[in-house]
Formats: structure tokens, sequence, C-alpha cells
């Protein structure tokens, strides 16, 4: 099949419409024409990621980080990042990304970090006029649970080593939980809003900190990679529509590699 079917169907259930204005999502490299067979799911395309790539026959990355925030500067290849676009050149991989759009598409992201969370009566935090795409995601726990509790729930679930949390009390009751996957500390005032007890998000500002602990708010940050569930959550997507239009792929994976930039010493 070619890669722009593939690319369809992605657009089709995450459309672009839905990304920030400024988000470059979309095709990164290659051809839309170029037939492929071995799809591959990653969180970010690093070269360590690429690597993997080509070692395993991959011919299409999907990939929910975008492959390029900045432009490069200089095509010089002792560089790493532009070796690496030379690298999915040579070896004819193409990468596509779904950033924003799949974060605020129905069913999405979002969504399946609400699912994670174990949230009923799911909506979205910050609705699109048609109500049922957005940013972010609200929901509520089936029993009440302690900040201490539901963080150390939060931690587990991510599989991250540690969650930083924002309280003035770790003994207050949790049932109101919203969570907007990526850096969302400039939506916390809309999770205040909107009646949460809590919010889950990550890369949370030193000074915008002291805000939440001035609203009495509580703040879960379990790390940027907790949107690595996107990686099996992908392939899950992609294999339903090769069961659906018998797509004539010979596999589709998701990448092993970890690629959360931080260690953590305790």
């Amino acid at each position: 099949m070619k890669a722009k079917t593939l690319i369809a169907q992605i657009e089709q259930f995450a459309p672009k419409a839905l990304a920030w204005d400024k988000d470059p999502i979309g095709l990164q490299l290659g051809d839309p024409e170029q037939e492929i067979k071995q799809v591959m799911t990653a969180l970010d395309v690093r070269p360590e990621v690429v690597a993997e790539a080509i070692e395993l026959g991959v011919d299409f990355i999907l990939a929910h980080h975008p492959l390029i925030f900045r432009p490069a500067k200089n095509l010089d290849l002792s560089k790493p990042q532009n070796k690496m676009y030379a690298d999915l050149i040579k070896h004819n991989i193409v990468v596509y990304a779904a950033h924003t759009n799949l974060d605020a598409a129905q069913g999405g992201m979002n969504d399946w970090l609400a699912a994670s969370l174990k949230l009923t009566d799911v909506r979205p935090l910050i609705p699109n006029p048609d109500g049922q795409t957005g940013l972010g995601r609200i929901g509520e726990l089936v029993e009440p649970m302690t900040v201490r509790a539901y963080a150390e729930f939060v931690r587990k679930t991510f599989n991250v080593a540690a969650v930083r949390v924002i309280a003035n009390s770790l003994d207050k009751p949790l049932k109101t939980i919203a969570v907007l996957g990526g850096d969302g500390g400039s939506e916390y005032p809309q999770a205040l809003a909107a009646g949460a007890d809590a919010y889950v998000t990550a890369d949370f500002y030193y000074h915008t900190a002291h805000d939440v602990l001035a609203d009495d708010f509580v703040v879960i940050d379990p790390d940027h990679h907790m949107e690595a569930i996107a990686k099996e959550k992908l392939v899950g997507l992609v294999k339903q529509w090769q069961k659906d239009y018998n797509w004539k792929l010979t596999g589709v994976i998701a990448s092993k590699i970890n690629t959360d930039p931080y260690t953590y010493i305790f």
C-alpha cells in the first residue's frame, strides 16, 4: 500500500484542523506515493529510534511528536540531528506526526490518558464547538482517593520513576480529575474553573506552581513521557485499520526505545 493511504486514515481520525496553528504536524519527511510495508509507532523521532527502525526494516514511522520543531540551519551531517534526517532519506523511511490534532481528537491521546487514569463520565476539558473534541479531558473517579494515593497510582500507571505533586495537603480527597497530555501548565485555570479537584499534566512551571498552591488546587506532574502510552494505542489503531481495509502491511510495531531525557536520582 502507499503511504498516502495510511496518512489519509490518520487524518480522518485526527483531522489536521484540530491542531494548534503553529504545530508542525503532518508529513514530516518522505514521499506519500511510496509503497510501505512495515509501520512503527513512536513518541519521539530521535537518532536511536531511527536506528531501531532501520534495523527492523521499517518504512513508515507514525510519531506523536513532530520530527522537526525547528528548521535546520544547515545539513552538516556531523550533527546527530542532521545525520538522522539523512539516514531517514537514505533508507526511504516516511515520517508522519500527529500531535495536537491527536491530543484533541475524540478517542485520541487525551481520551487514552483519561481511560488510563480510571476516569468516568469523561468530556473535553476545553471543548471545541462540536462538544466531542477539544483540549484535555475531565472526569470522575469511581471512589475518592487522597492526593497521596492518587499520585502513587499515576506514577505506577505511567511507569515513571517519580511524579511531582503540587498540593497544600497530601491527604486532601480527590474525585473530579482533569488531564491534559504534554505541557498543560497554562491551562490549569481552566481545569480549576471546570470544577476539577486535581489536574494531571506535565512540564509544570515553578512560579505557576506557586499560583496553584495559592488557589488551594492540586497538580500531579508525571513527566511529559506519560504520552508514551500513544505508541501501543497507535499500533492498535493501525492494526484495526489494516483489518478493516485489508491493507497489505507485513507488520505494525511500537518502538521499544525509551526517549525520556530525564534521569531521576533519589
